[in-house]
């Protein structure tokens, strides 16, 4: 299955209404800084809270580098959602000058 993959130049910034951006890291990922209004669903625990993705909204999967990312895009297509992977995760989004927040409001960082 080839996997739908963006670049970060190719992801509008601020993330736009509709389109769902689902952080697939651990929780200690999560805490250290995400984009900011996305979801969080680590990978291992995606198939049993499927259910808080929402099946009809346009889906940026992130994690780290992309690789676990890319894993649950996968998997996400296979549920008949429209999921997309950033190419680079969120190392390339934050090389890229774009911002990471942490639920303490202080600047985020990626682990």
């Amino acid at each position: 299955m080839e996997i739908p993959t963006a670049s970060v130049a190719g992801v509008p910034y601020p993330v736009p209404d509709g389109l769902l951006v689902l952080d697939v890291r651990e929780d200690d990922e999560w805490t250290a800084g995400h984009v900011e209004g996305s979801v969080h669903v680590p990978l291992s625990e995606l198939g049993a809270r499927l259910g808080e993705v929402p099946a009809d909204t346009q889906t940026l999967v992130v994690c780290r580098s992309g690789n676990r990312s890319a894993h649950a895009t996968a998997f996400l297509l296979q549920q008949d959602m429209d999921a997309v992977n950033l190419a680079g995760g969120l190392v390339a989004w934050a090389a890229a000058g774009r911002a990471l927040v942490t639920d303490s409001g202080h600047p985020g960082e990626v682990w």
